[in-house]
């Protein structure tokens, strides 16, 4: 798709939204008086063991972020050290591969100036403090791989959440963040739990696309290993399910589909 047909789409699709009372470019400074602050985390930039760099999906950003703000929360960025992310460029409308040239909501989040700057100043998870938000949601992308199941204190945090009785969610690879978290009982957070993830399917097929091993373990045999009761909905499906509070989210495709079951919890 060259660039005057892209934007020529883009520009279409966001007034058929506004029309209809969407916005992809929506600021929780737009919204209504705030119902309560959610917590959304993303990975630092890393690099995988092949040398490319790696982040975040911008869906998995920008998706929950809308859905939550259109609801009337407000919506914090973190990530363990705070500062700027790496946004995956396939996941960049923009990105000239047209992968994602279709995600009119990422496109709006990336180029607002309301939101795009949110992406460059994440507040570190050492200034966050549990009691100030009503839950929490952590994004994947391939960082995640490298830097989150060996992050005790983001495995803290979440813990903190779920005891506490908040919706905690994670999804794609953001899951890896739950691999390792354990209860105050010393019990696995996973264990006996309905989950979902990025699947071993998904991740070898990624791998195989791209002619290169991206991880030394996949969530999916991990998860299991602790005793969770895994699910998927199938290659690239919008899926997330529920287990009382602990929500998860299958990749990508499944950000809104996590935002409103977190806001379903909520709601009780």
């Amino acid at each position: 798709m060259n660039k005057r047909r892209f934007f020529s789409v883009a520009a279409s699709s966001v007034l058929a939204l506004s029309a209809l009372g969407f916005s992809p470019l929506a600021s929780a400074s737009e919204s209504t008086a705030s119902k309560g602050r959610v917590l959304l985390v993303a990975a630092n930039p890393a690099q995988a063991s092949n040398g490319w760099p790696i982040g975040v999906w911008a869906a998995e950003i920008s998706h929950p972020y809308d859905e939550l703000v259109h609801a009337g929360y407000s919506v914090d960025i973190a990530s363990p050290q705070g500062g700027d992310l790496f946004i995956d460029p396939y996941s960049d409308p923009r990105h000239e591969s047209g992968y994602s040239a279709q995600d009119i909501v990422s496109l709006g989040f990336l180029t607002s100036p309301k939101t795009a700057p949110l992406l460059k100043a994440t507040r570190p998870l050492s200034a966050v403090n549990a009691s100030d938000y009503a839950a929490i949601i952590v994004a994947g992308g391939q960082s995640p791989m490298y830097t989150f199941r060996k992050n005790p204190a983001l495995q803290q945090l979440i813990v903190r959440f779920y005891e506490a009785g908040k919706p905690t969610a994670a999804l794609c690879h953001g899951v890896a963040a739950l691999v390792e978290a354990k209860l105050s009982t010393g019990r696995p957070l996973l264990a006996g739990k309905k989950v979902t993830g990025f699947s071993l399917a998904e991740d070898q097929f990624v791998e195989k696309a791209v002619g290169a091993k991206l991880f030394d373990w996949y969530v999916e045999p991990a998860m299991k290993e602790k005793g969770a009761l895994y699910q998927q909905g199938g290659m690239w499906a919008d899926y997330a399910v529920a287990d009382g509070h602990l929500i998860t989210g299958q990749q990508q495709h499944s950000g809104r589909s996590v935002a409103r079951l977190v806001l379903a919890q909520l709601k009780k």
